[in-house]
């Protein structure tokens, strides 16, 4: 069970996870620098998280390393954690990385208890809009993520790169990306990923073109290339829990922003690989892997992070279905870290920039653009405001903010829905047939149908098309029921479900008299089962 899905082309997995590799060195480098910790701490936490995640996951195929979405939410505490550590009597250095360690240790255990309390399964209930709004918008970011790569620092000012260098820069990723889009008609028997990115690397090598490579741009961002060594206080994490004292709120709301911002894109990430690939991962399984993956960062001095949606297309698309993918690129980014750092220093960056961009054109759904007339209006305003919000917030904001916004449309629709047909039988008894849905957005409707004072002394209310969905619906048969007796008019309930018939027996024995218990429709059921208040 442990190994299911190991490996259907051994061949495929072998050759997509090593170009995955290749494309995960410059990411979680990128990612280390904007949450302000060493590059090494964002590529070993890439490693543990790719190898945990590729073993024990929910999703074959999959990649999971140092993330943007996370590192936007690292930063702050990692900068308090400085400060406080440089304000103490005897200075701790990068004290906010030993607090980001903690923190992990947080985020993985609230991951894992999503997991084992089987909440991974909500992920199925996020509407399509709001998925293809979140492929856009991430699309959009990895977009706009390489851009800063077109850049270089000149006399402390960041700058366009000027005349020949961006020349070379844009024809070295046209290259990449030219290469990417043709072998694949010719041949598919190897990934064009990593062909592209050994073809550009072998030109700029041997061609003697000064361009920006993976160790310059290590170094340029203050680093000291692949090489070095971890901070020295990563095993005694426990002995800095004392700095903590006032910091408590600030670490925990953090965690759980992490944890929610993790599993989020970790779900979102593996539907979407669920429909590219035509199969179904675990979400449970995979909060659980996440959560251990974000422990063992924090115990053994990782960045931490999530799925990455830009990897885990490469590699599916180039042919990496099976676990043995996920670990190839997890163990190459750890040989490539202990062994291969000056060849894989000397990789050109608009190589990997090809690939993300050839990565952004898979990514977003162009479909989007010729269905947005033919959807409903409430729809296309979700899936665009998703999309903008990824970009504008986060990606988490924008998926929580287009679940809400779908609900609330949803709500707001079957609030109408709801009717009463009246008619009047031969003994003179007014029978209120109702039909739709009865819940808190349709209570106001359901009380305007009727009419206590007019109506004349026998009453029947019948629900056999009605479903009572909540408590709210439970409360508004309660009150116009009340009405009616308030009037010394007599009411019968028909066609109530057993559940409904219990909820408001337990309000009071009065509804004993009320309710048709020689009837029912046990068709559907509601969805509470508190009733406290009295009629």
């Amino acid at each position: 069970m442990l190994f299911r899905n190991f490996t259907f082309n051994p061949k495929d997995d072998l050759l997509s996870g090593l170009t995955v590799a290749l494309a995960l060195v410059p990411e979680a480098v990128a990612f280390s620098f904007v949450a302000g910790v060493p590059p090494l701490v964002g590529l070993y936490g890439a490693f543990m998280m790719g190898l945990i995640t590729a073993v024990f996951g929910g999703r074959p195929g999959m990649i999971s390393g140092a993330t943007g979405a996370m590192a936007v939410v690292m930063v702050f505490m990692i900068q308090q954690g400085n400060a406080v550590g440089d304000s103490l009597a005897e200075p701790i250095e990068n004290l906010g990385l030993g607090w980001l360690f903690i923190c992990l240790l947080m985020v993985g255990s609230i991951q894992m208890l999503a997991g084992f309390l089987r909440l991974g399964k909500f992920v199925r209930l996020i509407p399509h809009p709001v998925m293809m709004g979140f492929v856009n918008g991430l699309a959009i970011v990895i977009f706009l993520s390489q851009l800063s790569l077109f850049k270089e620092t000149v006399d402390g000012e960041t700058q366009w790169l000027q005349g020949s260098n961006m020349a070379i820069m844009l024809g070295l990723v046209a290259l990449t990306m030219a290469i990417m889009f043709l072998l694949p008609k010719l041949t598919k028997k190897i990934p064009s990923a990593l062909v592209a990115i050994v073809v550009v690397a072998c030109i700029t090598i041997f061609g003697g073109l000064d361009v920006g490579t993976v160790g310059s741009f290590i170094r340029d961002g203050g680093g000291d290339g692949l090489q070095g060594s971890l901070p020295s206080f990563q095993g005694y994490i426990f002995g800095l829990f004392d700095t903590l004292d006032g910091h408590w709120g600030m670490l925990i709301s953090t965690a759980c922003i992490l944890a929610a911002v993790g599993l989020i894109e970790s779900l979102m990430t593996l539907n979407l690989i669920d429909e590219m690939t035509e199969t179904r991962g675990s979400g449970n399984r995979e909060c659980i892997a996440q959560g251990g993956a974000n422990i063992v960062n924090g115990l053994f001095g990782g960045m931490g992070g999530c799925a990455m949606i830009g990897q885990s297309i490469i590699n599916v698309n180039s042919g990496g279905r099976g676990r043995l993918s996920g670990i190839t690129a997890a163990v190459a980014l750890l040989c490539f870290i202990l062994f291969g750092a000056p060849l894989i220093e000397q990789i050109p960056i608009a190589a990997l920039v090809g690939v993300m961009f050839m990565v952004v054109i898979g990514t977003f759904a162009w479909s989007s653009f010729r269905i947005l007339g033919k959807i409903p209006v409430s729809d296309a305003i979700v899936l665009i405001a998703v999309s903008a919000i990824t970009v504008w917030q986060d990606l988490a904001i924008a998926v929580i903010s287009g679940v809400i916004i779908s609900a609330l449309v949803f709500a707001w629709k079957n609030a109408t829905m709801i009717r009463a047909r009246k008619r009047i039988k031969d003994d003179g008894t007014r029978v209120y047939e109702i039909w739709g849905p009865l819940f808190f957005g349709s209570v106001q409707a359901f009380g305007g149908k009727f009419d206590p004072k007019s109506d004349p002394d026998k009453i029947e209310i019948d629900f056999i098309e009605s479903k009572v969905v909540d408590h709210s619906g439970i409360e508004a048969i309660r009150n116009i029921t009340n009405k009616y007796m308030a009037l010394d008019k007599q009411v019968r309930l028909t066609h109530l479900s057993p559940e409904c018939q219990v909820l408001l027996l337990k309000a009071s024995p009065a509804f004993e008299e009320v309710i048709e218990t020689s009837i029912d429709d046990p068709r559907y059921y509601v969805a509470s089962s508190v009733l406290d208040s009295e009629v």
